[in-house]
């Protein structure tokens, strides 16, 4: 019915069928049996009809002084949702990890808006899993297996994952063999990383802790920071703590074991038509992370993932 009542109205201020036909590329047939199922519809007659010209009747009248506003501001509504789909443009909200927002994904924000101008980007950073749905997000970064049907992913590589400690408390007693030898060190913990699963890289011997630790936190900069302070051995993404192997400010502890990788995904809620402002920056992020060497696939024979945000 709300097909027809927009013909109404076009017919209308067309003035007449064949005129109202040829601005809608329509047969004037089609025009006018659609007409005439309105009219059974609402029970009155619409239009006066003449030779030339069709012009509302009383009711006809009423009913498109009333339906034309609704209608017109439907059609807006429509239009510029066609542009929301098709152009790159609007304000585009962002859930990501503080780690890997500052860190890997940094560049990529700002190439993103150079690329398109007519994005407003709102990066809202927690190292919790936030809610896209309650935070009215369109897209977020986060790690390890998906299994949320309600939303869809892009997978955009993995992050190692190392065990390291400062050279200066390894100094103080002897560096862990195994990783029951865990048991008798100091170690920080850096949630979620609260289980910590191993693998020998030769015998493919299987082990797994969760230690309670001697100092907790839910922030992995501070925890590498205490590690680098010789408060304990962390278990940390590579991406958070490469700087400090690099400079020599950590060391990497029992590289015989390896702990499974840290898949990186984008998931954004399932919905039939995507927003080309969405699709625009999932693109964007792939291509930006087959640059990255921290989040280049890695072999994992563990065959493991560990759920939780870098």
């Amino acid at each position: 019915m709300l097909d027809d009542l927009a013909l109404f109205i076009a017919i209308v201020e067309a003035g007449s069928l064949t005129q109202a036909a040829a601005r809608l590329d329509l047969p004037t047939s089609t025009l006018t049996r659609r007409l005439q199922r309105l009219e059974r519809e609402l029970g009155c007659r619409l239009l006066h009809r003449s030779a030339r010209r069709m012009t509302p009747t009383p009711e006809g009248w009423q009913y498109y002084e009333r339906s034309r506003p609704l209608v017109h501001s439907l059609q807006q509504a429509v239009e510029q949702l066609d542009d929301s789909l098709r152009d790159v443009k609007g304000l585009l909200r962002v859930l990501a990890p503080i780690n890997l927002a500052n860190g890997v994904f940094a560049d990529a924000w700002s190439g993103f808006l150079s690329r398109y101008p007519e994005v407003r980007l709102e990066l809202q950073l927690s190292n919790q899993t936030q809610d896209l749905y309650a935070r009215h997000a369109d897209l977020a970064i986060r790690t390890g297996e998906q299994p949320d049907s309600q939303l869809q992913q892009r997978r955009l590589g993995e992050v190692e994952v190392r065990l390291v400690a400062s050279p200066s408390y390894l100094r103080e007693r002897p560096p862990p063999a195994t990783p029951a030898d865990l048991r008798r060190h100091d170690v920080v913990v850096a949630e979620p990383l609260t289980l910590w699963s191993f693998r020998h890289r030769r015998s493919g011997e299987r082990f797994e802790l969760s230690p309670a630790g001697r100092l907790r936190v839910n922030d992995l900069g501070l925890a590498v920071d205490a590690a680098r302070k010789a408060m304990g051995i962390l278990m940390c993404p590579l991406n958070v703590c490469q700087h400090g192997l690099a400079n020599g400010d950590l060391v990497e502890v029992m590289a015989d074991w390896r702990l499974p990788s840290r898949a990186v995904y984008a998931v954004w809620p399932q919905q039939r038509y995507l927003p080309a402002r969405v699709r625009a920056l999932v693109e964007h992020l792939a291509a930006f992370a087959t640059d990255q060497p921290l989040l280049r696939a890695a072999d994992d024979p563990a065959g493991e993932g560990m759920t939780g945000m870098l």
